[in-house]
């Protein structure tokens, strides 16, 4: 049993909306998965830009720059997708702006470790958000598509999780406050930017 499997399993998920099969997802709710994960990319981003003021010439530096460019590259395909599909960008996009650099920054400041703890936290609660929009587009045939890009850009994030674990993340000052901290965070960033 590898590592990932592992964690799926301690992950517990909300129930996805039930569809019968060949049912086409509703629009409002296609339009906040594209929405929240438009944010979570664009914050997610922010995040290692603010870890790379820091340590970017550190030991840790390629490490995050390598991650920086992921997040980039999902931020891409969110950024596309968004006027392809009429839906609009969170209103919060500002907030996210200047809290997801301070979060990278914050963190970084306190050492490398606790940055990695950041990572880790961050990934956690993204990769419970991903897994749930996955099962809610597993019977929209439409949206097959989506739902191969967010299984990708899952997979993505668990090996940012992994890489933030083999970095001692767990070894970081107070890591469960400060991992329980940022997970209670990103999960309401979440819930209020599918809304909002």
């Amino acid at each position: 049993m590898t590592a990932d499997t592992k964690s799926l399993r301690k992950t517990t998920l909300p129930a996805p909306r039930r569809y019968l099969p060949g049912d086409k997802l509703p629009q409002e709710e296609l339009a906040r998965i594209l929405r929240v994960d438009h944010a979570g990319e664009y914050g997610a981003r922010r995040i290692y830009e603010g870890q790379l003021a820091i340590l970017g010439r550190s030991r840790v530096g390629p490490v995050i720059r390598e991650m920086w460019e992921q997040e980039a590259k999902h931020l891409s395909y969110f950024e596309k997708a968004l006027p392809e599909r009429r839906v609009r960008p969170t209103l919060l996009h500002p907030v996210w702006h200047v809290a997801g650099f301070a979060l990278g920054a914050a963190t970084a400041m306190m050492g490398e470790k606790a940055a990695m703890a950041c990572t880790v936290a961050v990934e956690e609660a993204i990769d419970e958000h991903y897994a749930a929009q996955s099962a809610a587009l597993e019977n929209d045939a439409e949206e097959q598509p989506l739902k191969e890009k967010i299984d990708e850009f899952r997979a993505d994030e668990l090996e940012h999780r992994d890489i933030g674990l083999a970095h001692h993340a767990e070894q970081a000052p107070a890591y469960t406050l400060l991992s329980g901290v940022i997970k209670a965070g990103s999960r309401a960033a979440i819930w209020l930017s599918q809304r909002v």
